[in-house]
């Protein structure tokens, strides 16, 4: 049956893109660029299985967390996600597992800082930051493209960038603003986002902005309590740019941003596994990220230079409540409870950007450094150290005709070393490094239709956490990905004015060597990733995307599912602009049964669910500059929980916002 269903789709999709040829002229036709004014373009202009979430469709989705922002790309799983607490990102069947909120296979940045997500028990993604913050969020799904970003990215790429003070004050100098406010009814949730943008001068800018996310119990669609602890998340960000230089061709831009969470008396467990048997503890979180850049980019094609130097800092101090584990106060619950978290992260990249042409080639070459600093402080229940890192990269992107050949290369060195280890026996360094790459081709035929294809080998080098297990502080977990797949982009296809967009991208990922799971070896993952896109002229749309997984593992029981693989799931919305001012749409998703699953699992039921979303945004007089947003998530009140989840998602929840720019 499952393999019916991959023949049937992938048949459908060879089926569809001749067809679609074959409704235009016979003789080939240059195109240009088309930009799909949906919900969120298709990117159909590279091998790079990569999805864009820019500024409106963050508003639009009006998400309490950046993990409820990226679920909506095929792919994307969420172990929970309507708190920052309890998120788990699960991308390609990698990324959280029920015991950590990470396996170090998914990466995350923040305007180019690797946030240092560790394996903390029963802890979340520790991705701690508002979603309001952000101004467009790149989800890259598996290993190709990742190589000038950093190593062991088996499950996906996840790249933030924040806000900046021309966005709002267009480059003009003066000052301007953006008052938002934000109601939800489940969970009488409240935001207040508050924006100031001052340009005194052309080459010269400001940002600061604050927002209050406040958010109580949820309920589910039965009416009961999530069990998702209340949330109450403040977070500020600062950010100045500086251009400069006879042509303008430098600038220094340099950006603060920290969030901060006091949980009270609260369970430690954020997934809620483990039926209250951890007992409760007051937490303070602070999430602090500095990022300085330089960026110069003179009238020479061969030169232009970014030097990111980033500071990334998270600190988790947990304090056990004496008598709230059922278990009694026992050395192994207060010591896991007593733990103080705190991880640093300190990275420099140099990268160069050389454009220019070799016969009939042309390339576009990326080349750099990377400088990695990571220091981790010793806690009762785990080993702290420091993580020292060096690796150079090149990536190249030479096209010629309709061809598009991009090898990519990657060299990482590693020196672990541990703190607070006087009294044990094992070593208290460790060097390792990698050789680490892959190849993407793609040819562009004259009628809109491509074909692309890539193969990609990285490894994931060993992590502080594992110091307490010798074996693995000299084997790197080695992972490798093979993809093949077609994408379609065309106007003016069956109506005036229309456009129509469509990707298809079928993988196989294999990870061996594996040190991220217990009792695990071995990991298979193939699926199969569609994205499309159609809009009119009479202001319809429709967006479609859809993923289906399959996986397995390997360990000491044998060969079994993999226990990580997320459900099959087709996202559909159908929207309609009204006029210029009002945009209605409806959207639906739609998960499959999870019947793959290994000997004393429970099965988990299909769902479907439905959200509608309407925005009014006035384009004259006294409103100008206002935005009215009502969303109804999930419409019908279903109780329902997602395969992966921990808890039942929560119920109907009414989302009001009020937004206006001065």
């Amino acid at each position: 049956m499952r393999s019916r269903r991959y023949v049937a789709l992938l048949g459908g999709t060879a089926i569809l893109f001749p067809l679609l040829a074959a409704a235009q002229d016979a003789a080939p036709v240059v195109l240009d660029t088309i930009s799909v004014e949906s919900k969120r373009e298709v990117e159909t202009d590279t091998a790079i299985p990569i999805s864009r979430i820019d500024q409106r469709e963050i508003d639009d989705r009006q998400a309490s967390t950046v993990a409820e922002l990226i679920d909506s790309v095929p792919g994307v799983s969420l172990m929970n996600g309507n708190t920052p607490g309890g998120s788990g990102i699960n991308i390609r069947g990698f990324g959280a597992t029920g015991s950590y909120g990470t396996d170090q296979m998914v990466m995350i940045q923040v305007d180019g800082a690797t946030q240092g997500s560790e394996e903390l028990y029963r802890i979340g993604t520790q991705l701690y930051t508002d979603p309001s913050l952000y101004k467009e969020i790149d989800v890259q799904r598996g290993t190709v493209g990742s190589f000038e970003y950093g190593s062991g990215v088996v499950g996906g790429l996840v790249r933030l960038r924040t806000k900046d003070a021309s966005d709002f004050t267009g480059g003009q100098i003066g000052w301007a603003g953006r008052q938002t406010f934000e109601f939800t009814s489940n969970g009488d949730g409240i935001t207040s986002s508050s924006i100031l943008a001052w340009q005194p001068t052309e080459d010269l800018e400001f940002l600061a902005q604050y927002v209050k996310r406040k958010q109580d119990r949820q309920d589910d669609g039965a009416g009961n309590d999530l069990g998702a602890e209340p949330f109450d998340l403040p977070s500020y960000m600062v950010k100045g740019k500086f251009t400069f230089g006879a042509a303008r061709d430098q600038s220094l831009t340099l950006s603060y941003n920290d969030t901060q969470i006091s949980e009270r008396d609260m369970p430690y467990d954020q997934f809620g596994l483990g039926g209250g048997m951890f007992g409760n503890v007051d937490r303070d979180i602070d999430t602090r990220t500095t990022v300085l850049e330089y960026d110069y980019n003179p009238d020479n094609p061969l030169i232009h230079v970014v030097a990111n130097l980033s500071y990334a800092d998270q600190k988790i101090d947990s304090s056990y409540i004496p008598g709230s584990s059922p278990l009694g106060d026992i050395p192994m619950i207060t010591e896991l409870l007593n733990a103080d978290h705190r991880y640093e992260t300190t990275k420099l990249t140099i990268k160069n950007t050389a454009d220019f042409a070799t016969g009939a080639f042309r390339h576009d070459l990326r080349t750099g450094i990377e400088f990695i600093h990571k220091e981790r402080a010793e806690a009762n229940s785990a080993p702290g150290g420091k993580d020292r890192r060096i690796a150079v990269f090149a990536v190249d992107d030479i096209t010629s005709g309709g061809w598009t050949i991009s090898p990519a290369l990657r060299y990482e060195t590693q020196e672990l070393t541990r703190s607070g280890d006087a009294t044990s026996a094992n070593p208290t360094r460790y060097d390792n490094d990698a050789v680490m790459g892959g190849l993407s081709l793609r040819y562009a035929f004259g009628n809109g239709i491509s074909v692309f294809a890539s193969a990609a080998y990285t490894e994931n080098l060993p992590i502080l956490d594992d110091f307490d297990t010798p074996g693995y502080m000299n084997q790197p977990q080695k992972a490798r990905t093979w993809e093949v797949g077609a994408a379609y982009e065309r106007g003016d296809l069956f109506s005036g004015g229309d456009r129509l967009a469509v990707k298809a991208n079928l993988y196989r990922t294999d990870v061996w060597d594996v040190t991220s799971y217990s009792n695990v070896t071995d990991v298979s993952m193939k699926g199969l990733e569609i994205e499309s896109s159609y809009v009119m002229a009479n202001g319809f749309y429709a967006d479609l995307n859809a993923n289906i997984t399959e996986g397995d593992q390997i360990g000491v029981a044998g060969p079994q599912y993999w226990t990580n693989a997320p459900t099959d799931r087709l996202r559909l919305t159908l929207g309609q602009h009204l006029t210029e001012e009002l945009d209605l749409s409806w959207e639906a998703i739609a998960s499959a049964r999870m019947d793959r699953v290994n000997t004393g699992v429970d099965e988990r039921a299909g769902n479907v669910v439905h959200n509608i979303r309407a925005t009014y945004r006035p384009q004259s007089g006294v409103l100008q500059g206002a935005e009215v947003r009502v969303g109804i998530e999930n419409v019908f009140d279903k109780e329902y929980q997602n395969w992966l989840a921990t808890r039942n998602a929560p119920g109907r929840n009414v989302k009001l916002t009020l937004a206006k720019s001065f």
